[in-house]
């Protein structure tokens, strides 16, 4: 019987460490099909180029504190390379702060991301450009969440569809034309073509929080 107990304790520890690894691992799927992008407690699986001090790990969240940056997904989920999908993530915005998520883009070292969509996040920044916003295509003046609150930002693409939700509110539901007109220079790479996710660390005086970062990979 003692045998059989120190074994059966054994089995129990042994599960233990391998939870552990795997929840550290990210990627963890759920019955709903989503997947987690962010384990909670590092950034394995996102990489930064210049102004990595920006992005660091507070009470289980990405803290975006600092000079601009950009923190890219590169980890092993659909190999980092995204065309139809859900994604959603728990944001907090401190007063006055602005950043964005970029979907369909491209890892850099630096400067702003060139490929993609950014998708707002701004509660009260100077910019007018709301929360939500597919920035310079589909603007939105409204704020639909205050600072200091943790909400939820939800992005649908699926074919040249493109869905944004603030707390499951519709603020964007967007379809790119065949052929869409984009500025010369950076603009014009605005467009899907699949590819990974980033966070935006926008300026100094910015302070945003991510946590439960998600995606549903779709057909």
């Amino acid at each position: 019987m003692k045998n059989s107990f120190a074994y059966l304790m054994s089995l129990v520890f042994c599960l233990g460490i391998l939870n552990t690894i795997t929840g550290q691992t990210g990627g963890d799927k759920n019955n709903e099909g989503w997947i987690s992008l962010f384990n909670g407690k590092n950034l394995d699986g996102w990489k930064v180029g210049e102004n990595a001090q920006t992005f660091s790990i507070e009470d289980g969240a990405i803290k975006v504190e600092g000079p601009k940056a950009h923190l890219f997904y590169v980890g092993d989920v659909e190999n980092h390379d995204f065309d139809n999908f859900e994604f959603k993530a728990s944001v907090m915005t401190k007063p006055g702060s602005n950043s964005g998520i970029y979907i369909h883009t491209r890892y850099q070292e630096a400067s702003w991301p060139l490929y993609g969509y950014e998708v707002q996040v701004n509660n009260s920044q100077s910019d007018w450009k709301r929360t939500g916003s597919l920035y310079d295509i589909v603007n939105v003046i409204e704020t639909y969440v205050g600072d200091d609150e943790w909400y939820t930002e939800y992005i649908k693409v699926e074919g040249k569809r493109i869905i944004i939700k603030i707390n499951d509110i519709v603020v964007v539901d967007y379809t790119e034309p065949e052929n869409p007109k984009r500025a010369e220079g950076e603009r014009q790479h605005r467009v899907l073509k699949g590819g990974t996710f980033a966070l935006q660390g926008h300026d100094p005086k910015s302070i945003v929080y991510y946590k439960d970062i998600m995606v549903k990979p779709l057909p």
